[in-house]
C-alpha cells in the first residue's frame, strides 16, 4: 500500500478525529508565550500549560501534526542534516494527546491500530519496547493486544522514562519501532547492536503518570495524561518503503526540483539533501515571523540559509537560487499549511535578498579559508582565531566552516572560536558607556499598586526611600535619590513607553520626579529634593506630568495604529521588534526584508491618519490570556505573559496585548507624520515619527524651509523644484569650468616645470611645488610631464586648506629601481600622512604643509640610494 507523506498526515488527524479528539492546528514556530524555547521542538509545547493543569482549552482529547525546528540552542541537528538518513532541521511531528481522559491502554490501542489497520503495516515487522519496571504497559501489549514476546523488550529510565526536569510531571514511555530487515546492520532495542539502521523508532507514546518531589519521590498524578510523538518522515519513509527519509516522495520532489535549477544530473549528491531539507525550515521560520539577523533565533535561519547556499555553490550554482525553491515547497505543502501560499512572496523576497548579500562574501571568505588551511600543514584542526575571523569579518558561522571542511578531513578548535567569541563580547561591553542605577540596587520585596489608567494625581505614602542604592531613612532638600510609594499614578517604563516625570508633594517639600522604573513589582520614582525633606511614611500627594502624560499616550496608540498599517501594507511578517514612545516623538522597529520607499511610506501615513480621523474607540479590557488570544490579540513573540493579560482596541483595525496608556477615541492624535524610515540591523527596520501638536509642529518647521527656499531661487510654492534644478545644474556647470581651468593652469605649470629635470645616476627626476593645483590637477600634470619626458621619476606636491596633496609617478622602464608607493610614501611621512597606489603611479595626503619643501627635497638624496 502506497500513500504520499500528505495522504498520511491527513489519515493520522482523521484518524484520532474519529476517536474523538479535536483536531489541533500546528502552533508556531517561535514558541508563544514560552521564553525557555528557541524553537518548537515537539508536538506537546503548545499543550504544555494544559498538561500543567495552568489551562483548560474545553476539550480533554487533542492531535496535531506540529511542524518543528531543531537547528540550535540544547537541539541541533543542524550538522548531521545530508549527511544521515533522518536527521532534518525542519520536520512534522504527529501527535495524540489526552489530558486526564484515556490513558495507557487506549494510547496503546489506538497506535497498534492506526499502524496496522490503517497503515497495514505488517504486525511481525514491528517491535515493542516499555520501561522495564512498567508492568501495566508490558501486560497490555502482551496479553491484550498479543504483541509478539519475541519482539518486545524492557529498556531502563535512560531511554524509556520520560521527564520535563528534575522536577514535576513525569512517567513511563513505550515505544514502537520498525524492522527494516536483515539485510540492514544493527540489532534490536536495548541490545549492544541497537545503534544501527535495522530497527528505526517510529514512534513513542509518554505516560504522563507521577509527579517528582525534590527529594526524589515520584508522587502519582491525580489525572494522569498521554503525549505522544511520530515523525512524519520516519513513517513515510517506512510506508513508502524506502529506507532514508530522503527518498520519500516530499523529498523526492525537493531534491530534483533543487537538481533543475542549480543544473546538476547528480541527484545522489548529499548537498541536494541538504538543500532539500533546508528550505522547509528556511519558509517556516520566514512564515512564523523570523527574519534574518546576527543574533537570536535569526542567526539560526541565517546560518541555516548560508549553509544551504554553500552546498548550492559546490554543486555549481553560479547565480542566486534558493528561493527558487519556494514554489515547489508551495505546492507540495500549501493545503496542509495555507500560511506558506498566503506569504511565499514575502519568503522568496527574504530568502533572496539574503542569499545575494551573502554571495557578495562568500567567495572571499572561502578563499581566506584556503590560505589558511595551506598554512596549516598537516594540522587538521582549524584554529579559533581563524574560525572568528571568517565569522567576523565574512560572515561565516563557525559551523558553516566546520561544514565546507569536514569531507577534507579538518575540525574547528570550537573551543579557542567560543573564547574568541567572549572576547568580543567583552570588547562590546567594555565599549558600552551604558548604566542604570537601579540594576546596583538591592533587592526590593515591595509590589506597588500602580492607579495610573484612571489617575493623574494621588495621595500616597513613603515605604522606602534610597540614596546612592543604599537604603536611607530620608532625603534632605538638594539630594538625589529613589523613593516608593504604596501606591503611585507614576507608569513605570514598559513596553516601550517612557516612564513618567512629575512632582511628589509634601507639606513644605517638593520631589522632582525626573524617571519613573520598575525594580521587580516595585515602581521606582528617581529625582531630587527641590524643597524640604522627605522621609519614610510621610503622606504625599503624587502628581504626574499630564501634559507629558497625554503626548505619551498619544505616540503610544498611534504605534499600535502604525503595526496595523505595516502588517496591511507590508504583509503579515511584519512584527514589532521593539519601540520608543516618548512625549515629543516615537520610534518603532519591525521586521522586513528591504527598504520601504516613499510611495508606501505615503501609504502607511495616509492609513494611519484615516483611523485618527474615523475617531475609533479605544477600549482596555483585562481578560485571561488564551481569552486574549481567542480575540486575535498581537502578542509579541517569546515574551512571557501573565494570567491576565490588558487588551486594547481600536476600533476593527488594531487588537493588542499592550499594558501601556492610551488617548480615548483616536481622533484625539490628531495628525500622524512619519519622519524617517531605514534599517538598523538585518531584516529589522526602523520608523521614527511624530503626532499631535509635535506633527503640526513639524509640519510648520517644514514649511518655513519651503519659504526659505522660494525665497532664495526666486520661485513660488508650484515651480520650487524646477528652480533648484536650474540652480544645481548652474553649480554643476560652474565646477566644471573651474576643474577645467585649474587643469589648463596645471598644464601650463608643467611646461614651466622642464627647466628644474635634473639626472640622478642617469635618469631624469622632476620634484616641484605647485602653488595653484587640485590632486585632479597633479594626476594631470603626471601624465602629461611623462609623455614629454620619456623615463623619467616625478614627484609633484602642493597644499590647500591646511592639506598637503603629493603624487609619484615613475614610468614603467624604471618600476624595477623604483616604486611609486613607496617613494610617496617616503614623502608622505615627513608631512605627517601616508598613501599607495600602483608601482607607476601613487598619491598620498598630509596635513603639516609647513614641512612639504623640505619634504620634497628630500626626494633627490632618497633616489640617489635606488638608482
Amino acid at each position: 500500500m502506497y500513500m504520499t507523506t500528505s495522504e498520511i498526515r491527513t489519515a493520522f488527524l482523521e484518524f484520532f478525529r474519529a476517536k474523538g479528539h479535536q483536531v489541533v492546528a500546528s502552533s508556531s514556530l517561535v514558541p508563544d508565550n514560552d521564553p525557555t524555547l528557541l524553537f518548537t521542538n515537539a508536538g506537546m509545547n503548545q499543550f504544555k500549560d494544559v498538561f500543567l493543569g495552568l489551562e483548560d482549552r474545553g476539550y480533554s482529547r487533542a492531535t496535531s501534526s506540529q511542524r518543528c525546528v531543531r537547528a540550535g540552542g540544547k537541539h541541533n541537528d543542524l550538522d548531521n542534516v545530508g549527511y544521515t538518513a533522518r536527521h532534518h532541521t525542519f520536520f512534522e511531528m504527529l501527535g495524540n494527546f489526552s489530558f486526564g481522559d484515556y490513558f495507557k491502554r487506549d494510547a496503546i490501542r489506538f497506535a497498534w491500530n492506526f499502524l496496522t489497520e490503517e497503515l497495514k503495516l505488517p504486525a511481525e515487522k514491528l517491535w515493542i519496547t516499555v520501561f522495564e519496571e512498567d508492568d501495566e504497559a508490558a501486560d497490555i501489549w502482551l496479553n491484550e493486544m498479543g504483541a509478539d514476546p519475541a519482539r518486545f523488550s524492557r529498556i531502563g529510565a535512560k531511554d524509556n522514562f520520560w521527564q520535563m526536569g528534575d522536577t514535576g510531571p513525569c512517567g513511563p514511555c513505550t515505544e514502537i519501532f520498525y524492522d527494516h530487515g536483515e539485510d540492514v546492520a544493527g540489532g534490536p532495542p536495548g541490545t549492544p547492536e541497537e545503534d544501527g539502521d535495522r530497527y528505526i523508532e517510529i514512534w513513542n507514546l509518554v505516560f504522563m503518570q507521577y509527579n517528582r518531589l525534590s527529594d526524589g519521590t515520584l508522587e502519582p498524578l491525580p489525572k494522569p495524561s498521554v503525549d505522544t510523538g511520530m515523525g512524519l518522515e520516519r513513517i513515510a519513509a517506512v510506508v513508502q518503503k524506502v529506507h532514508s527519509n530522503y527518498e520519500i516522495d516530499l523529498f523526492q520532489a525537493l531534491i530534483k526540483s533543487a537538481a533543475a535549477i542549480v543544473g546538476t544530473d547528480d541527484l545522489e549528491n548529499k548537498s541536494l539533501r541538504v538543500i532539500a531539507d533546508h528550505i522547509r525550515a528556511c519558509a517556516f521560520l520566514i512564515v512564523d515571523g523570523v527574519m534574518p539577523s546576527n543574533e537570536g533565533r535569526g542567526y539560526v535561519l541565517r546560518r541555516i540559509i548560508r549553509r544551504a547556499v554553500r552546498h548550492g555553490r559546490k554543486l555549481g550554482a553560479s547565480d542566486v537560487f534558493f528561493f527558487k525553491l519556494v514554489e515547489e515547497l508551495s505546492q507540495l505543502m500549501a493545503d496542509a499549511y495555507p500560511e506558506l501560499k498566503r506569504q511565499q512572496p514575502v519568503v522568496e523576497r527574504v530568502l533572496q535578498l539574503e542569499e545575494e548579500q551573502f554571495v557578495k562574501t562568500l567567495d572571499r571568505g572561502l578563499q581566506i579559508l584556503e590560505e589558511g588551511l595551506e598554512l596549516l600543514g598537516e594540522t587538521r584542526v582549524i584554529p579559533g582565531a581563524m574560525v572568528f575571523k571568517l565569522y567576523d569579518t565574512y560572515g561565516f558561522p563557525a559551523d558553516l566552516t566546520a561544514d565546507v571542511v569536514r569531507d577534507r578531513g579538518y575540525s574547528i578548535d570550537e573551543e579557542g572560536f567560543q573564547k574568541a567569541m567572549a572576547e568580543q563580547r567583552e570588547r562590546a561591553k567594555k565599549a558600552s558607556q551604558f548604566s542604570v542605577d537601579y540594576n546596583e540596587m538591592q533587592r526590593i520585596d515591595e509590589k506597588t499598586c500602580f492607579t495610573g489608567y484612571e489617575k493623574i494625581s494621588q495621595q500616597a505614602q513613603i515605604v522606602q526611600l534610597f540614596r546612592d542604592q543604599q537604603p536611607v531613612e530620608q532625603i534632605a532638600e538638594g539630594e538625589d535619590g529613589l523613593l516608593l510609594l504604596d501606591e503611585t499614578p507614576f507608569y513605570a517604563e514598559s513596553g516601550g513607553q517612557v516612564g513618567d516625570t512629575g512632582l511628589i508633594r509634601l507639606d513644605g517639600g517638593v520631589f522632582a520626579v525626573t524617571d519613573t522604573r520598575k525594580v521587580g513589582n516595585a515602581f521606582v520614582h528617581k529625582g531630587y529634593m527641590e524643597l524640604g525633606t522627605l522621609k519614610i511614611g510621610d503622606s504625599v500627594l503624587a502628581e504626574v506630568d499630564e501634559d507629558r502624560r497625554k503626548g505619551i499616550a498619544l505616540n503610544h496608540s498611534v504605534t499600535h495604529l502604525l503595526h496595523a498599517a505595516l502588517r496591511n501594507i507590508l504583509g503579515e511578517h511584519v512584527t514589532q521588534k521593539g519601540s520608543l514612545v516618548g512625549s515629543e516623538r516615537m520610534r518603532f522597529d519591525f521586521s522586513h526584508f528591504e527598504g520601504v520607499s516613499a510611495g508606501t511610506i505615503r501609504a502607511i501615513e495616509d492609513w494611519v491618519n484615516k483611523q485618527i480621523r474615523a475617531n475609533h474607540q479605544v477600549k482596555t479590557q483585562l481578560m485571561d490570556l488564551e481569552q486574549a488570544k481567542a480575540s486575535g490579540a498581537m502578542a509579541l513573540f517569546g515574551e512571557k505573559y501573565d494570567e491576565k493579560v490588558r487588551v486594547v482596541t481600536m476600533g476593527d483595525v488594531s487588537t493588542e496585548l499592550c499594558g501601556g496608556t492610551h488617548v480615548g477615541q483616536t481622533g484625539e492624535i490628531g495628525v500622524f507624520r512619519i519622519l524617517s524610515e531605514g534599517g538598523i540591523a538585518a531584516g529589522i527596520r526602523r520608523i521614527e515619527a511624530v503626532s499631535g501638536q509635535a506633527a503640526i509642529d513639524f509640519m510648520h518647521q517644514v514649511a518655513e524651509e519651503v519659504d526659505e527656499v522660494i525665497h532664495l531661487v526666486k520661485g513660488d510654492r508650484f515651480s520650487i523644484a524646477a528652480r533648484v534644478q536650474q540652480a544645481i545644474d548652474r553649480s554643476r556647470l560652474l565646477e566644471r569650468e573651474i576643474e577645467q581651468l585649474k587643469a589648463k593652469l596645471a598644464s601650463q605649470a608643467g611646461h614651466g616645470l622642464l627647466e628644474q629635470v635634473v639626472e640622478i645616476n642617469g635618469s631624469k627626476v622632476l620634484v616641484a611645488l605647485l602653488e595653484e593645483a587640485d590632486p585632479k590637477g597633479l594626476r594631470q600634470s603626471v601624465d602629461e610631464l611623462k609623455n614629454k619626458l620619456g623615463e623619467a621619476i616625478i614627484v609633484l606636491g602642493t597644499h590647500q586648506n591646511g592639506k598637503v596633496s603629493l603624487i609619484a609617478g615613475v614610468t614603467k622602464g624604471l618600476t624595477s629601481s623604483v616604486k611609486a608607493g613607496e617613494l610617496v610614501n617616503m614623502v608622505a611621512q615627513r608631512v605627517g600622512g601616508k598613501g599607495g597606489g600602483r608601482p607607476d603611479m601613487a598619491q598620498a595626503g598630509g596635513n603639516r604643509p609647513e614641512a612639504l619643501k623640505g619634504a620634497l627635497d628630500s626626494v633627490h638624496s632618497w633616489l640617489e640610494d635606488k638608482l
